[in-house]
């Protein structure tokens, strides 16, 4: 009986493994569009299709950031300056796209700048704090997106998205959830909506990776501006006690993080140059065993794990 169920699992495997395998051709022909490449996962990835032939053209936030990155790759990869918030920054991108790929069209646009240095409680935080991360994470993704459509459907080509584990679960106050699920809804839209012009949106969910912004200083120095700056009621409220031990939960998240960033990259590269790419890429052992898992438990079941590890405020503790 267990013998038949085996070989049809394995005819399976094997057939999915046979279809995600297969390539498309002439890559030296496509062009892709990659932003947020200063560090971190746009920056590996530049390099990495440069490397397969690719013509790569990379937004960078800063100047050096470009000049690093050109040093360290071929003359194919080209830069450009963009900042993703900045709606005529983005328009003379997509000018400078379209005078670079003519009527090849674009073949590939990865949505990878991002912002995640907000990690807090959320009522310790600010408006201006929310719209920051929502103009960086989601805002900017769909200003690009919009401005960069006319080339993709003239390529019939391919969108990847980076959104993460925190947009199935959310495990953090403040923003960047709220951004992360944004992604997924605006990705899983623009799929059905572009799947009669022949592109293909694929979505990547990392778990926790050290990138440029995966190192504890900037999340601590955040937590730490927001505790000094909060007003007496709320400290009062919450407590010493409570941010002593978010401050180490935040410390402890941060130190865990994965520095194989290639894992990623070779997932955008698959959604990229597979003739078959996958709707979704859920990254790293955190995101596939636990956060994945726990999105589809009952409400109960994932407020009772998540909750379990949080302080508790003094106000709640009397």
């Amino acid at each position: 009986m267990w013998l038949p169920m085996l070989v049809i699992i394995a005819m399976i495997f094997l057939y999915r493994w046979n279809r995600q395998r297969k390539r498309i051709e002439n890559l030296s022909d496509k062009y892709v569009f990659i932003t947020g490449c200063d560090s971190g996962f746009g920056n590996v990835l530049a390099k990495q299709l440069d490397k397969q032939g690719i013509q790569v053209l990379a937004t960078c936030l800063t100047v050096k950031g470009a000049e690093t990155l050109k040093s360290e790759a071929s003359s194919r990869l080209r830069t450009v300056i963009m900042n993703v918030t900045d709606s005529q920054s983005v328009k003379s991108a997509a000018a400078w796209v379209t005078g670079i790929v003519g009527d090849a069209g674009l073949w590939g646009l990865v949505n990878n700048a991002g912002y995640g240095f907000v990690f807090s409680p959320t009522g310790w935080q600010k408006k201006e704090h929310f719209v920051k991360v929502l103009e960086i994470n989601l805002l900017g993704m769909v200003d690009v997106t919009l401005n960069l459509l006319p080339l993709l459907r003239k390529a019939q080509g391919r969108i990847v998205n980076v959104s993460s584990n925190a947009g199935r679960l959310a495990f953090i106050g403040g923003g960047y959830c709220l951004s992360k699920f944004g992604v997924e809804a605006f990705s899983d839209s623009l799929r059905r909506e572009l799947r009669d012009f022949g592109i293909k949106v694929s979505i990547i969910e990392p778990g926790a990776f050290r990138t440029g912004m995966g190192v504890s200083g900037p999340h601590v120095q955040f937590l730490e501006q927001l505790w000094k700056n909060l007003d007496p009621e709320a400290k009062e409220s919450y407590g010493e006690e409570y941010y002593k031990q978010y401050y180490q939960n935040v410390e402890c998240l941060t130190s865990k993080t994965c520095p194989e960033l290639h894992k990623v990259t070779d997932c955008m590269e698959h959604a990229l140059t597979a003739v078959h790419p996958w709707t979704r890429y859920s990254v790293g052992w955190d995101c596939k065993l636990f956060h994945l898992p726990l999105s589809y438990l009952p409400t109960v079941v994932s407020d009772y794990v998540l909750c379990r590890s949080a302080p508790k405020p003094a106000l709640c503790a009397k």
